[in-house]
């Protein structure tokens, strides 16, 4: 895949009364190393000047995400495994656990999709049920809409 590349994450929220789904796109620069895909990309955040840096890593059965700028965390997603993290943000910290309970990644050659089902507790309490999803494709790839994982 081509270095320079779009991701598209969205993400589902599944609180008792409504759900809540947000949608990023950014272009990202991609590379693969020891088996591991890499995607970095820079995200603004709405009323604060600066940005912050992300960084997806990306194995067959976990992913990463780091946050470094506005917002830091060091957040891992791991099948059946609860992680617990500190989540930084320009509003105080947060103590975050993330329950996933399912993670699939298909990589082809010119794309990635990324489905990710978890469970999001604030504090030690539960706050939602959530869902990502990543699509990573190169820059100027005609087909966005596709759904990697179908």
């Amino acid at each position: 895949m081509d270095k320079n590349v779009i991701v598209k994450i969205k993400g589902l929220q599944f609180y008792d009364l409504e759900d809540d789904e947000l949608e990023m796109i950014a272009p990202a620069t991609y590379f693969e190393r020891n088996g591991r895909h890499y995607i970095k990309y820079d995200e603004v955040m709405e009323g604060f000047d600066g940005t912050t840096q992300n960084l997806l890593k990306l194995t067959g059965s976990s992913l990463e995400v780091t946050k470094k700028g506005l917002t830091n965390v060091h957040m891992v997603f791991e099948e059946n495994k609860k992680n617990m993290t500190y989540y930084q943000t320009p509003f105080g910290n947060l103590l975050v656990g993330i329950a996933a309970t399912k993670i699939q990644t298909k990589v082809e050659k010119e794309k990635i999709g990324v489905e990710v089902d978890y469970a999001l507790e604030v504090n030690y309490e539960h706050l939602a049920d959530c869902k990502i999803t990543m699509d990573i494709q190169p820059q100027g790839c005609k087909n966005r809409e596709t759904h990697l994982l179908s």
